[in-house]
């Protein structure tokens, strides 16, 4: 998934191709995967299983784990019932639309 990355808007120069850290949870844990994370030029920050990170990863992860909680709010996008990946997408799209149009509006 790291290759399939588009490139990342920064500073100047040679545009990123690939994060500087990549977060995980305890399902990633395993020394195969950091390996080939590390392999790619990129930090693994990873939680391993049964001991305490302490790099508030969890703070990072929340934020993560709170969208997808408001997208499976949208029926269609829970079950996907879409054959087509570009109609699965759109309604993709448009519930990111949705959650930051109604995310702004509180904010007045």
């Amino acid at each position: 998934m790291l290759q399939a990355v588009p490139p990342v808007r920064g500073k100047r120069g040679r545009p990123r191709r690939r994060p500087d850290v990549v977060l995980g949870d305890h399902g990633y844990g395993h020394d195969k995967c950091r390996r080939q994370v590390r392999a790619l030029g990129v930090c693994p920050l990873i939680a391993r299983r049964g001991i305490e990170h302490g790099s508030d990863l969890g703070e990072q992860r929340w934020a993560v784990e709170q969208a997808f909680a408001l997208l499976h709010h949208f029926r269609r996008l829970r079950i996907r019932w879409e054959v087509r990946a570009d109609i699965h997408e759109a309604f993709l799209t448009l519930g990111c639309a949705l959650i930051c149009r109604r995310r702004l509006s509180s904010l007045r």
